[in-house]
């Protein structure tokens, strides 16, 4: 939980308040669609020098949690 309280923030501001990483316009919602177009933590922190491991690794936990959270309702369902 440290990790992401510490690396992830919001700001009205940025991104309309979108979780991005402190100090970056880089949005967590970025990175996991980096994750998911197959690049690894290690090419994105090539890719972009100015993350760190630990920030990528932050955005994933964060992305988890806010899964977890989530309510699903099913419609229709026959």
């Amino acid at each position: 939980m440290e990790r992401v309280s510490e690396r992830i923030v919001t700001d009205p501001k940025i991104l309309a308040g979108k979780p991005i990483i402190k100090g970056t316009r880089i949005s967590v919602e970025f990175i996991m669609e980096l994750l998911s177009s197959g690049m690894s933590v290690e090419e994105i922190v090539k890719e972009y020098p100015h993350l760190k491991r630990e920030d990528v690794l932050a955005a994933i936990e964060y992305a988890t949690r806010a899964l977890r959270h989530e309510e699903v309702y099913p419609l229709g369902v026959s």
